[in-house]
Order: C-alpha cells, then sequence, then structure tokens
C-alpha cells in the first residue's frame, strides 16, 4: 500500500492518496480542495480512483468531493450516521457559514466493520464518533487514517453540533489506542505534524492520558 498525503483547501486538510502499487487502483480520503492537486498526483502516478471516501461530512473535508468526483468518475463513499445528520436542515444552515460546496449525495455508505478494496489492498471501517455522530477511521496494517478523531498530540473538537467528548474518548480509548502500537496514525489535519504512532500519541499527547479522558 502506498499513501501520499497531500494538504489541500482553506482548513489545510490532509488528504490522502493510498493506492494498490500492483494494480494501481486508489482510493482519495477527505477531500477538502485543491482537487487539480490531487487530480495530477493520480494522473502523474497512474492510478485508477475508484473510491472518494470522507470520514466524516464536516464541509471542510467534502466540498472538494464533487469536482474530484466529475474528475475521476470515482464513487464517494460517506459514513451512514454523517450522511443522515448532514442533511438536517438547521446543521447545514450552521455549517453554510463556511461558504463551502457540499458534496454530492453519497454513492455507497459505510458503517463499523465494513471493508473497502481497492485493487489488493482494503481499509476496515471504524466508527469513532464524537467529532460527528458518523466519524470513522480507517485502518490497514499499519496505516489508520484518523479524519478528526486524533491528530498529532491534540484530538478532534467536539464544540460542533453533533459533537461529544464523552463519545470522542470513548472510541479514542476502545476502538484508536487498542491498535498495535507501532500504528500510523494519518490526521485529517496537521496541527501538531503530519504523522504520528500509537505508541508515541499514549507517550506524549496531552489529551490521551489517564486522567485527560473521561
Amino acid at each position: 500500500m502506498k499513501v501520499q498525503q497531500v494538504t489541500v483547501g482553506m482548513m489545510s486538510v490532509c488528504c490522502y492518496i493510498v493506492s494498490c502499487e500492483k494494480s494501481g487502483k486508489a482510493v482519495v480520503i477527505d477531500v477538502g480542495g485543491d482537487e487539480e492537486k490531487i487530480v495530477a498526483a493520480c494522473t502523474k502516478g497512474g492510478l485508477d480512483v475508484l473510491y472518494i471516501i470522507s470520514t466524516h461530512g464536516h464541509p471542510d473535508h467534502v466540498c472538494g468531493n464533487g469536482p474530484l468526483q466529475q474528475a475521476t468518475g470515482a464513487k464517494i463513499i460517506m459514513p451512514r450516521a454523517d450522511a443522515e445528520f448532514f442533511k438536517n436542515a438547521d446543521v447545514k444552515s450552521y455549517f453554510s457559514m463556511l461558504g463551502l460546496p457540499e458534496s454530492p449525495p453519497a454513492d455507497i455508505l459505510i458503517e463499523h466493520g465494513d471493508l473497502i478494496n481497492f485493487g489488493e489492498e482494503s481499509l476496515t471501517v471504524i466508527h469513532t464518533p464524537g467529532h460527528t455522530p458518523g466519524g470513522v477511521c480507517l485502518y490497514s496494517a499499519p496505516h489508520c487514517f484518523t479524519g478528526d478523531t486524533l491528530f498529532v498530540g491534540g484530538v478532534g473538537r467536539t464544540d460542533f453540533p453533533g459533537g461529544s467528548m464523552h463519545e470522542l474518548s470513548r472510541s479514542i480509548k476502545e476502538r484508536i489506542l487498542t491498535l498495535p502500537p507501532e500504528t500510523i496514525v494519518w490526521p485529517g489535519h496537521g496541527y501538531g505534524g503530519s504523522k504520528s504512532t500509537i505508541a508515541k500519541e499514549m507517550q506524549s499527547n496531552p489529551y490521551l492520558g489517564t486522567t485527560a479522558l473521561p
């Protein structure tokens, strides 16, 4: 599995181009803008993009889904719970202040435990609610794409509609920190760094101490 990290959009989202090195089949995770940059990277690598995956429904992570789908023909994958939550008129109104386009409707809805296959590779869906109701991480040893659930030295915000610190804490403790310590953490934003490992985060992330997580 080859992983290419590309920082995109006005919110500096960490977008990932993840590909099967044998077949050239690929997925793109969290398209937060700068679609032309993503298309150029995929073209340069000779990649066939099958899926556009959103780890959650916040506009800064889905605003490029439409243009990238038009450019590649890839299917859009969204967590089921977020696809429903972000249809809510009040939720749409709240996030419209960012001025970012919505994602087209998802072609495929995912839930905890689902597999996303591309070429000879696959990603396992880990439902990690807290930042949003449907937020997910995507795992294929030794890689974990954590979206806005876990950052390098931080965790996702819970003060937006649908956020819950209790749920986020439980998600991290029960479904992320239980992964092997050598697991590479690929975050949704590079606030504290572009990547880390579970072991490093357990040792140095101030939000993950035994007294930090509820």
